[in-house]
C-alpha cells in the first residue's frame, strides 16, 4: 500500500468516527436536554437547578462522551489532513443528524430540509474526491518539512 493510499485510508476511518461520534453525541444531547427541560425562569436559582438536573442525566453524559470522542478524532485527523478537507468532509454528519432526529427523536424533517441535506451530501462527495493533504507536513517545531522530505519521512514512519 502506498503512503497516499494509507493516508486516505486512515483519514476516511477517522472521518467516519467523527460522523458517528458527532451525530450520536448531538442526538443524545438533544434527547437528554429535552428530558431535562428548559429553566423555569432566567434567574440564578432556576438556572442552577436546570444545570444540576442536566449534570445528573445519563443521556446528557453519554452525549458528552460521544462529543468528546468526536473532538479527539477531529484533533487527530487534523495532524495530517488539511483543514480545508476535513471540515467539509465531516459535514456528512449533516446528513446523518436529521435521520437520527427523525427516527430516534420523532422530529419531522420537511422536504426543503431534505433538499438542503442532499446538496450538502453532494458537496461532501466533491470534497471527498480530493486529496486529504495538499500541503507539506509541519514539524513539531512549526517549520514545514523540505519539499520531497515529506514523502521520505512518511515512508520511513511506516504510515
Amino acid at each position: 500500500m502506498t503512503t497516499g493510499q494509507h493516508l486516505r485510508g486512515k483519514t476516511v476511518v477517522l472521518l467516519l468516527l467523527m460522523v458517528v461520534f458527532g451525530s450520536s453525541g448531538d442526538t443524545l444531547m438533544g434527547k437528554g436536554m429535552r428530558a431535562v427541560g428548559p429553566p423555569a425562569e432566567w434567574r440564578v436559582a432556576p438556572v442552577v437547578d436546570f444545570l444540576a438536573h442536566a449534570a445528573v442525566s445519563p443521556v446528557v453524559w453519554a452525549g458528552f462522551g460521544c462529543l468528546l470522542l468526536f473532538f479527539l478524532s477531529y484533533m487527530l485527523v487534523l495532524t495530517w489532513a488539511d483543514f480545508s478537507f476535513v471540515l467539509p468532509a465531516s459535514a456528512a454528519a449533516y446528513a446523518v443528524v436529521p435521520l437520527l432526529g427523525h427516527f430516534f427523536l420523532g422530529e419531522a424533517v420537511s422536504t426543503v430540509r431534505w433538499v438542503g441535506i442532499a446538496l450538502i451530501t453532494l458537496g461532501v462527495g466533491f470534497v471527498g474526491n480530493t486529496p486529504p493533504r495538499t500541503t507539506a507536513p509541519v514539524s513539531a517545531a512549526g517549520a514545514a518539512a523540505p519539499a520531497g522530505a515529506s514523502a521520505a519521512a512518511e515512508a520511513a514512519k511506516g504510515d
